[in-house]
């Protein structure tokens, strides 16, 4: 899955951008239709994607290729007319128009996901110091935070995690913008934010602390234990889930009372999680037999309700 979206988020801009450059159509507007619709294509591309390799920049890089692909396929053309004269040449147009339509509507969707729900939502300090982190997951729609595929009650198994709907994912980043040493390294240690210190991101009472299960295998998942290790951090009306944490590494027990900034964990990779990261979440109370499935509730940090691709780096000293 990981290598089929590296290469979707590769090959298929270049070759948009290539066919931009060096095949045309032999028609004004079909030219203009062809630029167009290629620009909004690595605009839903940018939005939809996850930029952990290639790296978060790599959309910039080819917005300054689409410019010089456009110079160039200038440049390459002889004089043309301003329709197509030929009935293949209307056929390319209405389909360039269809492409452009769809993809248009990929990327206002990503855009319409940064805007949180229209409900009350919690205000959290960022859960790690230092570095620069990646928003992998988060948003308020399903084409950029997949996490919102559980408020779908048809779906059984969903209604134990719904809790976690409005949740962010996040890896931490090198100066490269790269996540780890690799495309898909074996090695946890390989990545950035493994073993860095989880610290409390409100002040309230541990109800649930989990420290029984393993680092998952590269690329593996425990589609039994979701959360894997982790803390549920009952903070006013809300519950807190931080999830995914490094085997033994916990440094809380249900019925601690913890301020902002107390250490609770380590980032690692058990439950449901391909590879490390930090998981966090926010829920009305759910019943102790299915204790993540309250209401969901969306999340800010620093006033800023993060989404997919969202970079963030908080102070070394936030507390």
């Amino acid at each position: 899955m990981m290598i089929s979206l590296i290469g979707l988020q590769i090959v298929l801009p270049l070759v948009l951008i290539a066919g931009l450059a060096i095949a045309h159509p032999r028609n004004l507007l079909g030219f203009a239709l062809q630029a167009l619709v290629t620009a909004m294509t690595l605009v839903a591309i940018a939005r939809l994607g996850v930029w952990m390799f290639p790296p978060w920049w790599t959309p910039y890089l080819y917005g300054v290729l689409l410019v010089v692909a456009v110079v160039i396929g200038c440049r390459r053309r002889q004089p043309l007319q301003p329709l197509p004269s030929h009935w293949l040449g209307w056929m390319t147009t209405v389909a360039f128009v269809a492409f452009g339509v769809w993809v248009g509507n990929a990327a206002w969707q990503s855009w319409a996901g940064r805007l949180p729900p229209p409900i009350p939502v919690v205000d959290l300090t960022f859960p790690l110091q230092g570095g620069e982190y990646l928003i992998v997951h988060g948003g308020s729609n399903l084409q950029i935070n997949p996490h919102m595929k559980t408020l779908d009650e048809s779906v059984p198994r969903f209604r134990a995690y719904r809790g976690q709907s409005y949740g962010v994912d996040l890896v931490q980043l090198d100066r490269f913008g790269l996540r780890a040493d690799g495309i898909l390294p074996d090695e946890l240690a390989a990545y950035q934010i493994y073993g860095e210190p989880v610290l409390a991101p409100c002040a309230g009472t541990i109800v649930q602390a989990i420290d029984r299960f393993p680092d998952m295998p590269i690329p593996q998942v425990d589609p039994e234990n979701r959360a894997g290790n982790h803390v549920i951090l009952r903070c006013g009306e809300v519950d807190v889930l931080l999830a995914h944490f490094r085997p033994q590494s916990l440094a809380v027990e249900a019925g601690m009372t913890v301020q902002v900034g107390d250490r609770l964990a380590e980032v690692g990779n058990s439950g449901a999680s391909n590879e490390p990261h930090l998981h966090i979440s926010a829920q009305r109370p759910g019943p102790s037999a299915a204790p993540l499935s309250g209401d969901p509730v969306p999340i800010r940090f620093a006033g800023q309700f993060l989404i997919r691709g969202d970079r963030i780096t908080p102070p070394n000293n936030p507390y």
